[in-house]
C-alpha cells in the first residue's frame, strides 16, 4: 500500500509527521522546494500545542515517479482541475483520492477520476506555515479530528485503510451524512475564515469583537438557513450540534447564540486561517470555494445570502489591492 500527501503545506506537513512518528510510510509532496528542502533535510518541525520533530519522506512533483493507493489532496481548490489531472496519472486502478479540502469538492474531482474513486474528508483543526520545515499546530491537541465519508452510495474499498491512517494522528468519524459533514466545516470557514481574512486577525480575534461577532453570527445563521431550505441537514462537529447551538428564531435565543460563539471557537482561537495567510502572500484565496459556495446554494434554493456575499466580495477586492485585512472593514457591512 503506498501513499502520498500531495500539496503537503502546514496541515500536510503536520498530518504527514504524525502518520510517520506512528511507523507508517507516507510521502509528503509540494512544489514549494525550500520546505521540501527543509524537510529532507531538518525533517518536520512541529510547534504550537504540540512540539516534536520527525523525519520525513519529502518531494517536488517532479520527483513523484510509479502510482499510489491513496492520495491526500490538500492543494487549493482553484487548482483542482489541473491538480486532479495530473494526478491521474499516478493513481493506481484501484486508488483512491481523498479530499483534505474545504468546500464541497468533491464534485468537481469525481468528474475527472470518477466519483467512486474519491473519498472527502473534513479536518476539524487548523495550522500555519511558519517558515520552510516549520509548521504551526493553532488548535488543541483534542480537537484533531476528522469526518470521512463519499458522495458515491457504495463506499471505496479503501475507505478502511484511509480511516485507519488518519486515526494515527485523531478520531476518524465515518459519516453517511457526509454532505452534511461538508456543510458543517463549510459553516465554519464562511464565518471564521471569511472573517479571519476580511479583518486580518484570527479566529478568537473575530469571535472576540462585538462587531464582528455580529458579523459571524449573521454568516453562520445564512448558512443554517440555506441548508434548511435546501433539505440539507448539518451535521454536529465533535459532538456538538451547532445548529441547536447557534440557531436562532427570537431575539433569546439570538442573545445567547451570539454569547456561545467565543466559547464554541477557543479550542481553535489562535487559528490564522490559510486565507489571510494567502492575501498576506499577495496570492489569490479560495473564498469562491467557500463563501462563495454558500452563495450558489442560496441562488440554487431561492434564498438570500447577503453577508457572505459581502465577505466574496470585500475579499475580491482586497486581492484586486483596493483594501487591506483590517478591522476598518467592519464599516463596509450592513449595521446588524
Amino acid at each position: 500500500m503506498r501513499a502520498a500527501i500531495y500539496g503537503a503545506g502546514s496541515l500536510g506537513t503536520i498530518l504527514g509527521a504524525y502518520i510517520t512518528q506512528k511507523g507508517e510510510k507516507i510521502e509528503l509532496i509540494n512544489r514549494n522546494k525550500a520546505h521540501v528542502e527543509a524537510l529532507q533535510t531538518k525533517g518536520a518541525t512541529i510547534t504550537g500545542t504540540v512540539n516534536f520533530t520527525q523525519a520525513v519522506t519529502a518531494y517536488t512533483p517532479s520527483e513523484m515517479s510509479g502510482t499510489y493507493d491513496i492520495i491526500f489532496l490538500m492543494t487549493k481548490q482553484q487548482q483542482n482541475a489541473e491538480v486532479v489531472t495530473f494526478l491521474k496519472d499516478y493513481l493506481a486502478d484501484e486508488g483512491v483520492i481523498v479530499t483534505l479540502q474545504n468546500g464541497i469538492p468533491e464534485l468537481e474531482i469525481g468528474a475527472i477520476v470518477g466519483e467512486q474513486r474519491v473519498l472527502g474528508c473534513t479536518v476539524a483543526w487548523g495550522a500555519t506555515l511558519q517558515s520552510p520545515g516549520v509548521c504551526e499546530l493553532t488548535s488543541s491537541p483534542d480537537s484533531l479530528t476528522f469526518s470521512l465519508g463519499t458522495l458515491s452510495p457504495t463506499p471505496h474499498p479503501l475507505m478502511n485503510e484511509v480511516k485507519r491512517l488518519l486515526e494515527l494522528m485523531g478520531a476518524v468519524e465515518i459519516d453517511a451524512n457526509f454532505i452534511g459533514s461538508r456543510w458543517s466545516k463549510l459553516l465554519i470557514n464562511s464565518a471564521f475564515s471569511g472573517m479571519s481574512a476580511v479583518l486580518g486577525c484570527t479566529f478568537g480575534e473575530a469571535a472576540g469583537n462585538k462587531r464582528s461577532r455580529r458579523i459571524v453570527q449573521a454568516l453562520i445563521k445564512e448558512c443554517i438557513d440555506v441548508c434548511r431550505k435546501g433539505g440539507i441537514r448539518i451535521e454536529p462537529v465533535q459532538g456538538k450540534d451547532i445548529v441547536k447551538l447557534l440557531d436562532y428564531s427570537n431575539p433569546v435565543k439570538r442573545a445567547i447564540s451570539l454569547f456561545i460563539i467565543p466559547i464554541a471557537i477557543r479550542k481553535h482561537a489562535k487559528l490564522k486561517v490559510s486565507m489571510l495567510q494567502d492575501l498576506e502572500k499577495g496570492k489569490k484565496t479560495e473564498v469562491d470555494a467557500i463563501n462563495g459556495v454558500v452563495c450558489l446554494y442560496g441562488k440554487k434554493v431561492n434564498f438570500p445570502t447577503p453577508i457572505n456575499a459581502k465577505v466574496v466580495e470585500i475579499i475580491h477586492r482586497i486581492e484586486q489591492g483596493e483594501l487591506t485585512p483590517s478591522f476598518s472593514n467592519l464599516d463596509l457591512f450592513p449595521k446588524l
